[in-house]
């Protein structure tokens, strides 16, 4: 039956080509727009890290003085490294890492190759379980190497390509910032996105290429990047364990909601310590977020990227209110020969399937060309100068989604015009006729 119903569509739909090209080109141009800046949503607000998301916590703290504050003020978005390298020599988590962003050079052996500069995080032992780094070869650092500043890194595949020709490059040193460091590990390809460790480096694009434990970092005085806040004056460097500037990200794994509870009692504990201690005069207020309610909270998925969506989707309504138009005034037009039919036998449930499927074809055929311009409209995205342009690709689901949006919008386009249709009398139509 399915079949029958298809031929009677492809017949109707050929009759009248003006009619059904208008009906075409008003889905795929609501379809093209709305998938355009759906998947630039869907790759923007994407979990970057879905099987640990609800157990990896960013922490904040307030060490802020009373002068100057602000009841109901929001705490600092990072923290300072006292604060930092307490917490990490807890262990009160089942995993901890501080942490900060930078740029080291470079200075390879390799004949030809010029001393260049690479993205660099400096980083705790924990940074590489936690986070779920996978490795092409060896492995991060050890916790005493923390503790010891040693002189080890972990680099990425492309950067061991680039120097050495192989990933094969466990044991070897490279010559970093007038220092030969000694690699533990290679990282395999590894794109989380967004950014979400630290989103004052960046939000969107590659991750580092190498990293550096922490302690090495200070004692190299390596260059470092993104944003320092430090609410009072200070004589010394606003890098040292007791300036008043906040500048590190602090996260923590917790496996279980009542690790959560304690983490959060310790934090409330341990702020209660430093304000004793005169180091924290305000009361204490601390928060651990999730790596979803963090993005969320950082505003990760830009507003006119939201806004866009909304009138796209706004535009596809038009667009399928014109196709109600247009099916309804098609269907209509056909009043006799539905009519015949009826009178033939055919039931309204049978006429009603029939112009529903014609609606799904227009919906297939319109899904097609509408995949075909929201490709081009990606393109179009990927060429505008914004951080996150380079992601706007269509994936397995967003490709699906477009045919699924293209045939249900028809479809319901299609709902109102049938039940029209099917509604004809076939007694008047058979006696005007």
């Amino acid at each position: 039956m399915f079949t029958y119903y298809l031929d009677l569509a492809l017949r109707s739909l050929r009759r009248n080509v003006a009619l059904t090209v208008l009906m075409l080109v008003a889905i795929a141009f609501g379809v093209g727009a709305s998938m355009t800046t759906l998947t630039v949503l869907h790759v923007l607000s994407a979990d970057p890290i879905p099987d640990k998301s609800d157990k990896l916590f960013y922490v904040q703290l307030e060490p802020r003085k009373a002068k100057g504050y602000t009841p109901g003020q929001p705490l600092p978005l990072q923290m300072t490294r006292r604060d930092s390298q307490n917490l990490l020599l807890a262990k009160r988590a089942d995993y901890q890492a501080m942490m900060t962003g930078g740029t080291a050079p470079i200075e390879p052996d390799r004949p030809g190759l010029d001393p260049f500069y690479v993205e660099t995080r400096y980083t705790s032992a924990d940074f590489f379980p936690m986070f779920e780094v996978p490795f092409a070869a060896g492995r991060g650092w050890s916790s005493d190497e923390d503790d010891k500043a040693a002189r080890v890194i972990v680099i990425a595949r492309s950067l061991a390509e680039k120097v050495f020709g192989t990933t094969d490059v466990v044991g070897k040193t490279l010559r970093v910032a007038g220092t030969e460091m000694r690699i533990t590990g290679v990282l395999d390809h590894w794109v989380p996105t967004p950014h979400f460790y630290d989103l004052t480096t960046q939000r969107y694009g590659k991750p580092e290429q190498l990293f550096i434990p922490f302690s090495t970092s200070r004692e190299l005085k390596l260059g470092r990047s993104g944003n320092m806040n430090c609410w009072e004056e200070y004589a010394g460097d606003s890098e040292d364990v007791g300036a008043p500037c906040e500048w590190i990200q602090f996260w923590v794994q917790l496996d279980t909601r009542e690790k959560v509870t304690a983490y959060h009692d310790f934090l409330v504990r341990y702020s209660q310590e430093q304000k004793r201690a005169g180091l924290f005069e305000l009361e204490p207020n601390v928060k651990l977020s999730t790596v979803t309610d963090w993005l969320a909270f950082r505003e990760v998925v830009p507003k006119d990227v939201r806004l866009q969506t909304w009138i796209a989707l706004g535009f596809l309504l038009v667009c399928l209110i014109n196709t109600v138009g247009l099916l309804l005034t098609k269907f209509l037009r056909r009043s006799s020969e539905i009519g015949v039919r009826r009178a033939l036998g055919a039931s309204k449930r049978s006429v009603f399937l029939q112009l529903l499927v014609e609606a799904g074809m227009i919906g297939l055929v319109g899904g097609l060309a509408g995949l075909g311009l929201a490709w081009l409209g990606l393109w179009a995205v990927r060429h505008q100068p914004a951080e996150y342009a380079e992601l706007a690709r269509l994936d397995m689901s967003m490709l699906f989604g477009t045919f699924g949006l293209a045939v249900l919008s028809s479809l319901l386009a299609g709902l109102l015009p049938a039940w029209r249709g099917c509604q004809v009398t076939p007694a008047i139509q058979l006696k005007s006729h």
